[in-house]
């Protein structure tokens, strides 16, 4: 992966989508809906993040998954991301994320991109493609530990709002590390974060604009609270 201020940078993993909801999407017109916006949105920051570096200004970079992206929103901005910096116009937003995005994606791939940026602020979320899919479960707790040992402190991360046993697993993690290692946490075991009623996309998955809107107000509380 080229740095994020080449031509080259890809906001992509260079995975396909599964392919149960790719067979699936086929015969679901809520679902293509969705999957439909997962190359354009990426398109979207790509020319985004180019125009962000050539600027100046205090720089956030972002990273994570789909959710970052936007995908189930009706605009790429409308993703917990650009929500977030909407209302901060004077900082400039760069946003890492890619779709179907792993922590492992973020330990090897975002995170040092982020860092040869060097960036006035960081904020993560990820881990709902390690947890949400059984398969990647196994190991999520020491890949998540791998993770937080290498953001740099005054990182803001989400947790998880599940309750399930590899969920609780991770927010330890996180709630350790938020002590030990003065990261920020943006509390997504909050009530606006755990009920997902009309906050949902076509697909019944991704968040929609009002899901990702809750979000970004726990990630802007957080920002508040250290002093962004």
């Amino acid at each position: 992966m080229s740095d994020a201020g080449e031509p080259g940078f890809s906001n992509r993993t260079g995975r396909p989508p599964g392919r149960v909801i790719t067979a699936v999407s086929r015969f679901v017109p809520a679902i293509r809906r969705v999957q439909h916006q997962i190359e354009p949105y990426a398109q979207h920051w790509e020319q985004r993040n180019r125009a962000e570096l050539a600027r100046t200004g205090p720089l956030c970079v972002a990273l994570g998954d789909s959710m970052a992206q936007g995908v189930g929103a009706a605009r790429p901005e409308g993703g917990w991301a650009g929500q977030l910096m909407a209302s901060r116009p004077q900082w400039r937003l760069v946003n890492l994320s890619q779709y179907g995005a792993r922590v492992d994606d973020v330990v090897d791939t975002q995170l040092p991109a982020a860092l040869r940026l060097e960036p006035d602020l960081l904020v993560c979320l990820i881990g709902s493609n390690d947890l949400m899919q059984p398969k990647h479960q196994g190991g999520v707790a020491e890949r998540y530990a791998a993770l937080l040992d290498r953001l740099p402190p005054g990182t803001v991360v989400g947790n998880q709002p599940g309750t399930f046993a590899a969920a609780l697993q991770v927010n330890g993690l996180i709630d350790e590390a938020v002590r030990r290692r003065g990261l920020v946490l943006a509390e997504l075991r909050d009530p606006r974060t755990r009920h997902w009623r009309h906050k949902l996309a076509s697909d019944h998955f991704h968040p929609n604009d009002a899901g990702y809107a809750a979000i970004a107000a726990v990630f802007a509380e957080a920002l508040d609270r250290a002093g962004r």
